[in-house]
């Protein structure tokens, strides 16, 4: 499971499980990756219960 994250300056790729980590990056930086993925954290049952009704289908 995972999820693409974009923003104007690039994208990002981060894994949902089995724990949620940067899988790939374009153009963002450090400073901005960390934001990226706290966002990913804080909505991670969000994006799970998404991914799993969009997959399901």
């Amino acid at each position: 499971m995972h999820v693409h994250v974009t923003n104007p300056e690039g994208e990002a790729k981060f894994w949902i499980e089995p724990t949620i980590s940067l899988a790939s990056s374009y153009n963002l930086s450090a400073v901005v990756l960390r934001r990226l993925q706290k966002l990913v954290e804080e909505h991670r049952d969000e994006i799970e219960q998404n991914w799993k009704k969009h997959f399901s289908s």
